[in-house]
């Protein structure tokens, strides 16, 4: 953790005080004053004339994720300046754990901006996220100091999960296999008092569970359906308490079965358990805030694998629904794992459903990396949900439950074909499969996210993430709102 917290406060300006953090030795603090371009036009002026011409000098003008350090009349470092587009985004300080010399630092409020204190715990706490699990960190990254608040608490408890999200999706499959994602459920169940349990191999199939095993059974490392169920308010009202089911795709490795994919394809296959990661992130969320619902967390986990006994192009198989799947193509295996997951899910008949799923290339390639493919069958929630993003930086875009294309995957020798019949709207089409494996008058949310970042920006360094689950966590405040 990078943000020490202070319980209380001795000065409202930070220049020069001390950490009361116990465990660490007292440190000066340097202060950093938080500008943007118009407010450090408006600053510069008043600013000590030695400032004001370094400033000047280094080039520092207030851009967002700038930074400049500023000498002390001893040659060390006195302050910094540091620029961001706004104070409320989520990422602002992002660009500076990493950037700033070792050290505790400490917000000027005094004379910049006024960062609020969940995104300054959030943004910094990402700021200084790195995968280091192979690969040891070349330094530290600086620290900052905040006045502990719920505020701060919670902007931390946003950060946890996120990048513990980030850890599943960049573990390798080799270390990140149905087992091991399994055991990474079981360790946010522990920490959060839920309850844990799977079915493993064969077992899948006395529990009605065959198409999961058919889209893992190949593999040597056993497919499973992980579940994890808490609740968060009083043994007395938690049977009146609303049901809400989380649903994960959890494929650790899609080599794309005997449809293999090519090496290009294939090489980032680990991240397809990005929808299970993200599932597990945003129910630690609803867990760590303590939402008055009853959860439950379903992850079909597999590896899609070659082997004597892989399931095949053409095979059709049997649901827990009783629907039965042409395989039209081995490596659209998610929405056949998802199947029965969701027809599980249905059966309790939860307030809302929601699933979260790498599930197709259309959407990226619809969309981009950026911007997950939400499907809802209600458009006042799609919309609200895309301008709640839109406003928290963690944004998702509506598209559509297009009924008529359901002929697309239409089979002729079972109920449905698990790819449609041409190339165009692929992820629509995912979704309309997805769809026949829930409850008609269910409420169901489906997105269809990338869970990678493939370019690095200030707080999202290239690799594994975690896509609208401070969205949702808002979300579903407000829904479950006393």
């Amino acid at each position: 953790m990078t943000v020490l917290l202070q319980k209380t406060s001795t000065a409202k300006t930070p220049t020069k005080g001390r950490s009361s953090k116990a465990s660490t030795a007292a440190q000066a603090l340097t202060p950093i004053t938080v500008v943007d371009r118009a407010s450090f036009q408006a600053l510069a002026p008043s600013l000590p004339t030695a400032t004001r011409n370094w400033l000047a000098a280094v080039g520092f003008t207030g851009a967002a994720d700038s930074h400049a350090l500023v000498p002390g009349a001893d040659g060390r470092l006195g302050e910094v300046f540091a620029g961001v587009a706004h104070a409320a985004h989520p990422f602002a300080l992002s660009a500076l754990p990493q950037a700033l010399p070792e050290g505790v630092y400490a917000l000027n409020e005094a004379l910049g901006l006024t960062v609020a204190a969940e995104q300054a715990a959030l943004s910094w706490e990402l700021g200084s996220y790195q995968f280091d699990l192979y690969k040891p960190r070349r330094r530290a990254p600086a620290q900052l100091q905040l006045q502990s608040s719920p505020e701060v608490q919670r902007g931390l408890a946003q950060a946890t999960a996120i990048c513990a999200t980030r850890d599943l999706v960049n573990t390798p499959a080799e270390h990140m296999g149905p087992e091991e994602l399994a055991q990474a459920a079981q360790v946010v169940a522990k920490q959060h008092g839920a309850k844990f349990k799977q079915i493993v191999g064969d077992a899948l199939l006395k529990h009605n569970f065959p198409a999961i095993h058919a889209v893992g059974r190949a593999s040597t490392r056993a497919p499973r359906l992980i579940e994890l169920n808490w609740s968060g308010v009083a043994a007395s009202a938690s049977a009146k308490a609303p049901l809400l089911t989380i649903v994960g795709k959890g494929v650790c490795f899609d080599t794309g079965g005997l449809d293999i994919k090519g090496a290009e394809g294939m090489r980032q296959m680990k991240k397809d358990m990005g929808g299970a990661a993200n599932a597990l992130g945003l129910a630690a969320l609803v867990m760590a805030c303590k939402l008055p619902v009853r959860l439950q967390v379903l992850i079909p986990a597999v590896e899609n694998s070659i082997a004597g006994n892989a399931y095949r192009p053409g095979d059709v198989i049997k649901t827990r629904k009783g629907l039965h799947i042409e395989i039209g193509n081995t490596d659209a295996e998610g929405r056949v794992v998802l199947s029965d997951a969701l027809a599980y899910a249905s059966e309790g008949k939860p307030d809302l459903i929601i699933d979260m799923a790498t599930l197709t290339g259309a959407a990226r390639v619809a969309l981009g990396a950026q911007l997950p493919a939400l499907f809802s069958k209600h458009f006042d929630t799609a919309r609200d949900l895309v301008d709640l993003g839109l406003k928290l930086d963690d944004p998702l875009w509506h598209m559509p439950l297009w009924a008529p294309y359901k002929s697309g995957i239409e089979s002729t020798i079972g109920d449905i074909v698990n790819t449609g019949k041409s190339a165009l709207a692929g992820a629509i089409n995912a979704a309309l499969f997805l769809e026949y494996f829930v409850n008609e008058n269910q409420d169901w949310l489906h997105i269809d996210l990338f869970a990678w970042n493939d370019t690095a920006r200030a707080g999202r360094p290239i690799g594994g993430e975690a896509q609208t689950i401070r969205t949702l966590l808002n979300y579903l405040e407000q829904r479950y709102a006393a």
